[in-house]
C-alpha cells in the first residue's frame, strides 16, 4: 500500500509541464473546502486545521493519503472522492500560495516558553525549520490554530493519526507529557 501511495504521489507531482499545478483552478476547485477550512483556507471551526500557507507538496501529500484511505476522516472521504490528480495539484499550489494565518497575541507568555523549550528538546525544528514554516512536504505549524495542535499531537502520541509523517511524529509525541502537549500547542499556534 505504502509503495502505491508513493507511486501515486509521484505520478501528481512530477507530472510534465503541460500538467503544471493551476491556482486559479485550485481556487475554484477550493470552494469545497471553505465550509471547513474556511474562506482561504483559514479555520474557523475548532480542530480543523487552516490550509492557508501550507506547503503545496504537503497538501498534496495528505489529500493522496485521504483518498487513499491511509489517513482517515469521516468529514474529508467523501471530498476526496470528489476529486482528481490534477485537483490535488492545483489544492495543493493554491492553498501554498495564500497568505498563512498570523498567529493570535499570546496571552500566556510563561506558558509559550515552556512550549518553546519543548520544541527544542524534542528538536521539531529539525523537521519544521527554524520558523515552524515547513518545507516541501513537512507542514507548517507556525500559526496553526492551537485547539488542531491540540489534536493533531493527541492523535500522534495515541497512534490514533497515520499517513505521512507519522512515524516520526509518533516517536516524537509518545514522551511527550499533556503539560508539554499543552505548551508545545499554545507556544506554535502564537508564532
Amino acid at each position: 500500500m505504502r509503495n502505491l501511495i508513493g507511486l501515486l504521489l509521484l505520478a501528481i507531482t512530477c507530472g510534465s509541464s503541460a500538467h503544471a499545478a493551476d491556482v486559479a483552478a485550485g481556487k475554484e476547485k477550493a470552494e469545497i473546502c471553505a465550509g471547513c477550512h474556511g474562506d482561504n483556507g483559514i479555520s474557523q471551526m475548532e480542530n480543523i486545521p487552516s490550509l492557508a500557507g501550507q506547503q503545496d507538496q504537503f497538501i498534496q501529500w495528505q489529500l493522496v493519503y485521504f483518498r487513499a484511505g491511509s489517513r482517515k476522516n469521516e468529514q474529508m472521504q467523501p471530498i476526496v472522492e470528489q476529486i482528481n490528480n490534477e485537483d490535488i495539484r492545483n489544492l495543493g499550489a493554491y492553498f501554498g500560495s495564500l497568505t498563512p494565518p498570523k498567529g493570535p497575541k499570546d496571552d500566556n507568555p510563561d506558558l509559550s516558553e515552556k512550549g518553546k523549550q519543548a520544541a527544542a528538546g524534542r528538536r521539531c525544528a529539525s523537521c519544521h525549520t527554524d520558523s515552524y514554516a515547513g518545507t516541501k512536504a513537512v507542514a507548517r505549524i507556525a500559526g496553526q490554530r492551537e485547539d488542531y495542535l491540540l489534536k493533531a499531537l493527541h492523535d500522534y502520541k495515541s497512534g490514533v493519526r497515520s499517513g505521512g509523517g507519522q512515524a516520526a511524529m509518533a516517536d516524537v509525541a509518545y514522551p511527550l507529557s499533556e503539560e508539554e502537549i499543552t505548551a508545545l500547542a499554545h507556544y506554535l499556534a502564537h508564532l
